[in-house]
């Protein structure tokens, strides 16, 4: 590449963040810290950190975070440490179906966790029919402890971002190494904790955080769960009073900082670790057989997780079929009319339309941003190449909820950005937001494309007279065709499911995507709920499909899309 081709994708990448990333930013801190003399001032941050509404609900957010990410890990270390080592029955089909919690927003699965596990949900239904529990006795398992559903949900949702890492992360270790360490009589779990998961640091942290920061800033399922004792729901509700407020700006600025300063002291700790490791040819390696019991084992641990790890969407596909489900294990009778009410609400079609919309643009964006990038990273020579890659990865670092707070900061009436205030039409904030919080996936994959590609294929094109660009276009692109397909694949998908923006920016209901439809469905009386879980089904569909593709295209490096 070039260095003025180089400098100008600098410069353009440099403005597109400088105007849709740090600007949010700077205006968030703005209405935080500076008084109405346009002074600097800390008088808002010391009131709402001595406000115990305010500062319970920053500590319940931390240990939700917290909670999650454990809980997660708990459920994806083994299993990714298993599949990467042995082999046992259904490994193939199971290694694939553990990845189907993520193709369903955890708010979503709020709703059938719910059901399941309600008043009068399935769970104390069950128990009744076997007698353990008394027939006029009911108990609401998650309302008389909201944190613990809340994080139960979430962890069952993000847990295949740890176990995507983490198998990526086994798959890279050399053999050698663990084997030099049983010659010298390490073995068992004492060799897994001292050479093999200091080994997998880096996987685990690009896993942990994303988990982590997805969990702290999470904004649907405390809603969903009506657990208004978290952060993000309190900047949610305080969106209506954003003109003459400025609690909500110091607040939304304490959970920017607090996500930055985890992130970087997670990377500090485990990001940077790094273990110089000889070809896996220098030694025999690689899944080994179990015996038979042991093997059945291995499938029926696979089995469980992935059965809890479904009860959400179980959930809510039998209320999505369902005419009545009250009080019984399963639904009292069975119908396809919620999804002819649901197609043929106002909210519904509308909202697919709408996604529709803004997911494709801000896909087409993100992949000519996002291979632009990429090959700048990886090909060219550039000085701030590095910085340019830091830009890129740090809407990863940065919540989704603190962006669209940021993108309603800045188009208020009076800013300069108010000619695009999402109270009149969102579509213009909504498909940036989309582009700018999906882009590292397929700068990414675009990446990991190119740095599998030799150079000397466009060497051989540009000796032939070739141009630049069209040696890029005519032969590296389609050789990393694979790459950019499962990128692009996963920005348009999680785009079409995103929660934070759309919650916050979508705010006429003409323009409302689909995860603001269901959340609008899911709170109207009656049918609501059946209504919501009809288009949540829709969504787990879509996603389900997205997700098969990628597994199907990358395998084991899909996970690398995920690494910060």
């Amino acid at each position: 590449m070039s260095k003025s081709l180089a400098r100008t994708v600098f410069v353009l990448t440099a403005v597109f963040f400088a105007a849709f990333f740090l600007w949010p930013i700077l205006q968030i801190l703005q209405g935080g810290f500076i008084d109405a003399d346009g002074h600097l001032t800390f008088a808002y941050f010391t009131t709402l950190l001595s406000d115990p509404t305010y500062l319970g609900g920053l500590r319940n957010s931390l240990l939700l975070a917290c909670a999650t990410t454990v809980i997660a890990l708990a459920l994806a270390l083994p299993l990714a440490f298993v599949s990467d080592r042995f082999h046992f029955p259904g490994k193939t089909l199971l290694g694939s179906v553990v990845l189907i919690p993520m193709i369903l927003p955890p708010f979503v699965g709020a709703i059938g966790i719910k059901q399941i596990f309600g008043q009068y949900g399935a769970l104390n239904a069950l128990l009744h029919h076997a007698g353990l529990l008394a027939p006029a006795t009911t108990i609401d398992w998650f309302a008389a402890n909201q944190f613990w559903g809340v994080a139960l949900v979430q962890a069952l949702a993000l847990y295949p971002i740890i176990y995507l890492n983490t198998v990526a992360a086994l798959a890279n270790i050399d053999p050698a190494m663990e084997e030099a360490a049983q010659n010298l009589g390490c073995t068992g779990l004492r060799r897994f904790w001292r050479i093999t998961l200091p080994l997998i640091h880096p996987g685990l942290f690009a896993g942990g955080t994303i988990v982590f920061i997805w969990a702290f800033t999470e904004l649907g399922t405390p809603l969903i769960f009506d657990y208004a004792q978290v952060t993000s729901v309190q900047i949610y509700y305080g969106l209506k009073d954003i003109g003459g407020n400025p609690f909500p700006y110091a607040l939304t600025a304490v959970m920017l900082a607090c996500s930055v300063a985890l992130y970087a002291i997670g990377k500090g700790l485990f990001g940077r670790a790094s273990y110089a490791m000889m070809a896996k040819a220098t030694s025999t390696g690689g899944a080994r057989p179990l015996p038979a019991a042991h093997a059945w084992l291995c499938t029926a641990l696979f089995f469980g997780v992935i059965f809890v790890a479904l009860l959400p969407h179980l959930g809510v596909v039998l209320v999505a079929f369902s005419r009545e489900w009250y009080a019984t294990v399963v639904p009292h009778a069975y119908t396809l009319d919620n999804f002819r009410l649901a197609l043929g609400h106002d909210l519904t079609v509308p909202s697919i339309a709408n996604s529709l919309k803004f997911a494709s643009i801000s896909t087409v964006i993100d992949l000519v941003l996002g291979v632009a990038i990429a090959y700048v990273i990886v090909r060219s020579k550039l000085a701030g190449r590095s910085v340019l890659d830091f830009l890129a990865m740090l809407p990863l670092a940065v919540p989704g909820i603190v962006l669209a707070f940021g993108y309603l900061a800045m188009s208020q009436d009076g800013r300069f950005w108010s000619f695009i205030n999402p109270v009149r039409d969102p579509t213009i904030l909504l498909t940036i937001a989309y582009s700018v919080r999906r882009l590292p996936y397929v700068v990414r994959s675009a990446a990991a494309g190119f740095q599998q590609t030799s150079e000397t294929l466009e060497e051989a094109a540009l000796n032939l007279g070739c141009p630049p660009l069209k040696s890029v276009i005519k032969v590296t692109l389609p050789l990393i065709a694979a790459n950019l397909i499962a990128g692009v694949l996963l920005a348009f998908a999680f785009a079409m499911l995103e929660v934070s923006d759309s919650l916050i920016l979508a705010q006429k209901q003409a323009f409302y995507p689909i995860t603001k439809a269901i959340l609008e469905l899911f709170q109207l009386l009656g049918d609501g709920k059946f209504l919501a879980s009809a288009l949540g089904v829709w969504a787990m569909v879509f996603l389900g499909v997205t997700i098969a593709g990628m597994s199907l295209l990358l395998g084991k490096k899909l996970g690398a899309i995920f690494r910060v």
